[in-house]
């Protein structure tokens, strides 16, 4: 795609409603997205889903004392979609194990609907667990983080 294309696909963009704009020609894929000043937007590939292993059925007393006790806050995902730590690929995690947060602070990146979601702790305090691996599938209520 030419420049004088590509920058009048970028003057529609920033003058219209619309907030997001992908098109796919022989010469490729573009992408804009209209800044949004409330929330910083990454636009990446996603990384493929970890496979996990399967753990052993346990009877249930054994299962139960083995266990480790939660203790603090658990930050959860307010929505499904992809788990990211860093707001691009390579980039240093938003938090991680020993940093300090506080409220209302960017801890993770959930992508949903192609849309990267800054995702805030509801707590302050220092990030003592993290429960997902970058580039993980979550469900709406999963457990992210723990706060101490």
């Amino acid at each position: 795609m030419d420049l004088r294309k590509l920058k009048t696909l970028i003057d529609l963009v920033s003058e219209s409603n619309i907030s997001e704009l992908e098109i796919t020609e022989a010469e490729g894929k573009v992408r804009i997205v209209k800044a949004d000043p409330r929330a910083a937007m990454v636009s990446y590939a996603p990384a493929p889903a970890m496979a996990l292993p399967v753990a052993a059925a346990q009877p249930a007393a054994l299962a139960a004392a083995e266990a480790p006790v939660e203790t603090g806050h658990v930050v959860k995902s307010p929505m499904v979609g992809t788990f990211y730590r860093a707001a691009s690929p390579g980039g240093k995690p938003l938090a991680e194990i020993g940093t300090e947060v506080k409220e209302g602070e960017a801890i993770c990146i959930i992508e949903a609907m192609k849309i990267m979601n800054e995702i805030e702790t509801d707590k302050s305090g220092k990030v003592t667990r993290v429960l997902c691996e970058n580039g993980q599938a979550v469900e709406f209520g999963q457990p992210l983080f723990i706060v101490e």
